[in-house]
């Protein structure tokens, strides 16, 4: 009876929470493509339908939104100045694309079909960007649709970005929330799935606006997923950018790096962020992770970084494989969203085979908690080891990490209660050897520098056999 009892509370248990899980936007962390990382301020209408053709082609592992990044409002986007870059922009003073670059948005008719062919691809379509009102519309005190108001009413040139010299900031006022209403209405009417903005949860963080953009996504009535950038969001503010975004970034912008000394000129004091610096900064927003809330480690800087990253020379990825498998391993294993920042055309045999692990994506779409292991066998010195539990229970599956962050290489040899995973008929599977071993038994393997593995852990190999 009392067994009974337990299968029908633990399927109400079930059912609660399926539905509550299909009527949050982003229920699972956002996976796709973003042009920055190999295209910059570049990308054009050709360059980003090819990208995503690819994309399409690996969408039944999960992969889902195809997103431009900055600059495709500008017909010259090697410029280097605002007014060389020549922005582009409608009778509102609202940004539109360049035609010389997307050609597709003749007659008025915006990002509209681009973002109608994505959909037909079966994905969805994300821009980027800059919180604010151009600084243009306010000089020539452009009319702001659907309202009294003009741009004039809505900028505030008190506050620029300090690195972007293309708008102010937006007044907390009537006139500023019918800015961000003209804007984003315009966007959503185009089919926008996914709103990258920038300038606005760091250097500086403004909360006023963050509001007012969800508050206008809102009035669409269109469930756009909204993104906030750059990092490090402040854990201070995490109540605030959980309340009205379904992402923000943790860090500075992430790059190909396995760890740099933070001397940026810039200021900001840890760009580039890389791989090893991840490991804490995801610890810390652990407790933030739930559906809809997706504290963000930004993009995967692997593979093909061309013709034109947004940072440095044209290059492949500086990370080795060893390094590429240990990112990929730890932002999944943590439910980081899960952003490719490849030139997807020019995808290895290995990125494809990484980037399509069943049993890592797995983990970071069903996971219900992950953590940091906390203690460790003495002769783990330098290894950090991660725990993903599917359900939140100790004996349905669970994935563990292992991560040596070490320069050299390191041969571990444990047993699985060492790692607190407890219970008889404890089985593993190393998803990327197909080594099994059991509670019984004791574990060896050698990890290289920066390199990983990630086991499938179960208390029962045939009845949780990896899908």
């Amino acid at each position: 009876m009392l067994n009974i009892r337990r299968i029908a509370l633990l399927s109400v248990f079930a059912i609660t929470a399926s539905l509550a899980h299909a009527q949050t936007l982003a229920a699972t962390p956002p996976m796709g493509w973003n042009s920055w990382d190999a295209y910059g301020l570049t990308i054009d209408e050709a360059d980003f339908k090819a990208n995503v053709t690819v994309l399409a082609g690996i969408k039944q592992y999960g992969w889902q939104y195809a997103v431009i990044d900055e600059g495709w409002y500008m017909e010259d986007p090697f410029g280097g100045k605002v007014e060389k870059e020549k922005y582009i922009f409608d009778d509102y003073g609202r940004l539109i694309p360049a035609l010389n670059r997307f050609p597709d948005a003749a007659n008025g008719a915006g990002l509209k079909p681009l973002a109608d062919w994505v959909h037909a691809q079966g994905l969805k379509f994300g821009i980027h960007l800059v919180r604010g009102i151009p600084r243009r519309d306010v000089e020539v005190n452009s009319p702001i649709a659907g309202s009294q108001f003009k741009a004039a009413d809505a900028g505030d040139t008190s506050d620029a970005c300090p690195w972007d010299e293309g708008n102010w900031g937006v007044k907390d006022n009537a006139a500023g929330q019918a800015w961000y209403d003209s804007m984003i209405g315009l966007y959503a009417g185009w089919g926008v799935d996914y709103l990258k903005v920038d300038c606005i949860s760091n250097r500086p963080y403004k909360g006023s606006e963050i509001r007012q953009i969800a508050a206008a996504i809102k009035k669409t009535g269109r469930p756009i997923v909204l993104s906030l950038s750059p990092g490090p969001t402040n854990l201070s503010h995490a109540a605030e950018v959980g309340k009205y975004s379904q992402m923000w970034r943790i860090s500075d912008d992430h790059w190909d790096v396995w760890h740099d000394t933070h001397k940026d000129p810039g200021g900001s004091g840890e760009f580039p962020f890389g791989t090893y610096d991840a490991f804490d900064r995801l610890a810390a927003w652990q407790p933030y992770v739930k559906p809809g809330n997706w504290p963000d480690e930004d993009m995967l800087p692997f593979g093909s970084l061309t013709p034109h990253p947004g940072w440095g020379q044209p290059r492949e990825s500086r990370l080795t494989e060893d390094e590429t498998r240990t990112e990929f391993t730890l932002w999944a294993i943590t439910r980081s969203p899960l952003i490719l920042g490849a030139n997807l055309t020019k995808m290895s045999p290995f990125l494809r085979g990484l980037v399509t692990n069943k049993e890592l994506l797995n983990t970071n779409q069903k996971a219900e908690r992950s953590y940091p292991i906390a203690h460790l066998p003495a002769a783990f010195d330098g290894v950090r080891a991660w725990r993903a539990d599917i359900w939140g229970i100790d004996t349905v599956p669970s994935t563990i990490g292992l991560f040596n962050t070490g320069d050299t290489p390191v041969s571990l040899h444990f047993r699985w209660s060492q790692l607190g995973v407890d219970g008889k008929h404890v089985f593993a599977l190393d998803i990327f050897s197909g080594s099994k071993s059991s509670e019984a038994d004791e574990v060896s393997v050698t990890l290289p520098a920066h390199g990983s593995t990630a086991y499938y852990v179960s208390q029962s190999y045939k009845s949780h056999k990896p899908r």
